[in-house]
């Protein structure tokens, strides 16, 4: 059966790989759209596990071509279903007794069908609709097969292939299936679910489907029904009534917030794990999230060391930049960093260009490979599923609007933490920001950080930053602040006006009368700034 089962992997694999080296230059679309169907049959053909590697690159229009794209996303949730008698089966020996019992109508019809399970949208007694997930017959024993003979190719062809990861292939493969055994027992997903929407609680423009426990298994989920647009074509976002820009916006904003404040994210937010619904709150459009089958944690240390990063990143220290990589792991300890440094602003500052508008991912992305290979850079196994995500969030992004530029809402987000100090983290960070390591204040950076707050979009609210700003400064929690800034303004037994008049100054140009009424009216009239 293994023997068998490989000799089909092989083939398939070479046969696709030979066509694509023949024809992939062509520049006639026909021959590109076939091309996309190839890889999309063949991977569908090839079962789960590949096509969880389709579904990644899926949400990647930087890498692939977009004839290929508009093949590839349906591996999403638009394959081939298994029977309902199979469905029928596996909901009875699961939940104990027939759908036709525990629900008041099931179709005969899944309304999508994914890699590891297919979802039909049921009835309750009670007339709520719900969404009801039944995993893929044999799944354990497909998955274990197949990866055994991924993990053998990968390993065989390692050694071929221009990568420098730092650690080894079968090590990400490893990694890739733990997860993927992760994602078939749906009762560590139904935990995940709650988990995720106890997170979002307090925010409107995130919606997760509530679990239905009596009616949910290891391989039955069933869940609240949602009724919204997937986030995959711009047109027909637009066609009904939604704004893609303000959606992205809530994705990238609350992908930030899983990252660097709640330290627990979605790994697998691709464009058919995301819904777009109706209304608005503010800036920030409503987004629902669903399948919770992939998720991870970020420790708390990884967590605020990728905060400072972005604050790094933007200010153009890349000597602190390059020990965050330290810290992270992406460079040994021991590393020398002066050759290092230079490199990092060779790639990543002309990356960012003169403003935080300009600084363009994608050529990050593909600048930042020189430096795998010229220096000793590794990506940690702890990264992978962080990676996946990012990667996910961005692609989607770039699929709705080409010109989305992600540091634009996750730089805003870091500069309004920071400023507001609200945890005992982000004001010890924030000290770091704001004082040198003599203890003088770099009142550009502060500058920095209220300029990017005033340019993210029409119409910016600085009352809460500012009310935010004043209870820091002035409460008890900003004793370490209030010293930072006494020492720093007396020095060598005199006060710096200098430095006094130049704080003074920007703080009156950046909360003047008429910006602060600016953003009073917005609150008044929330229509005025939507």
């Amino acid at each position: 059966m293994f023997v068998s089962r490989l000799s089909t992997v092989l083939w398939q694999l070479l046969s696709l790989a030979l066509v694509l080296v023949v024809q992939a230059n062509s520049s006639d679309r026909q021959v590109q759209q076939r091309l996309g169907k190839r890889i999309l049959t063949t991977l569908t053909n090839l079962g789960p596990c590949f096509i969880k590697v389709g579904q990644a690159l899926s949400t990647r229009p930087d890498l692939v071509r977009r004839d290929w794209l508009e093949q590839l996303i349906q591996l999403q949730d638009n394959l081939p279903a298994f029977p309902l008698a199979v469905a029928l089966r596996t909901i009875e020996e699961e939940l104990g007794a027939p759908a036709s019992t525990l629900y008041a109508t099931f179709p005969d019809y899944p309304v999508a069908a994914a890699s590891l399970g297919q979802v039909y949208k049921a009835r309750l007694d009670n007339g709520h609709w719900v969404a009801v997930k039944v995993q893929r017959p044999n799944l354990p024993l497909i998955l274990r097969r197949d990866l055994v003979i991924i993990r053998l190719l990968a390993v065989l062809c390692a050694p071929l292939l221009p990568l420098n990861l730092g650690f080894g292939l079968d090590e990400i493969i490893d990694e890739f299936g733990q997860t993927l055994f992760d994602e078939i027992d749906y009762r560590k997903e139904a935990d995940n679910a709650d988990r995720f929407a106890a997170l979002f609680s307090d925010n409107p423009e995130v919606t997760v489907p509530a679990v239905e426990r009596s009616l949910s298994t290891r391989r039955v989920l069933t869940t609240s029904w949602i009724h919204g647009t997937k986030l995959q074509e711009r047109h027909v976002l637009e066609a009904r009534h939604l704004d893609p820009t303000a959606l992205i916006r809530t994705g990238v904003v609350a992908g930030l917030r899983q990252l660097l404040e709640f330290g627990y994210f979605h790994a697998d937010p691709h464009p058919g794990n995301l819904f777009a619904l109706p209304g608005r709150t503010g800036p920030l459009g409503h987004v629902a999230y669903v399948d919770f089958g992939m998720m991870d944690s970020i420790s708390d240390a990884d967590r605020l060391t990728l905060t400072g990063a972005v604050v790094h990143l933007i200010n153009k220290d890349f000597r602190a930049l390059a020990q965050d990589f330290v810290a992270l792991g992406f460079l040994n300890p021991d590393a020398d960093l002066e050759p290092i440094i230079p490199a990092l602003e060779e790639v990543l500052g002309g990356a960012l260009g003169e403003n935080v508008g300009n600084f363009n991912f994608k050529a990050v992305t593909d600048r930042f490979s020189e430096l795998v290979f010229d220096y000793p850079f590794r990506v940690p196994v702890r990264f992978a599923l962080i990676i996946r995500a990012v990667v996910s969030q961005e692609g989607l992004a770039l699929r709705l609007d080409p010109d989305f530029k992600i540091i634009r809402v996750a730089y805003p987000y870091v500069a309004r933490r920071l400023l507001a100090g609200d945890t005992a983290e982000m004001r010890d960070k924030l000290l770091d920001v704001l004082f040198d390591r003599d203890g003088r204040l770099q009142i550009e950076r502060l500058e920095s950080l209220l300029a990017v707050l005033e340019n993210d979009g029409p119409g910016p609210d600085l009352l809460p930053v500012m009310g935010s700003g004043l209870k820091l400064l002035l409460g008890p929690e900003g004793d370490s602040l209030r010293q930072r800034l006494l020492l720093t303004l007396v020095r060598d037994d005199r006060l710096q006006t200098e430095d006094l008049r130049a704080l003074a100054g920007l703080l009156r140009r950046t909360f003047s009368a008429r910006k602060l009424a600016s953003g009073l009216l917005a609150r008044l009239n929330p229509l005025a700034a939507a």
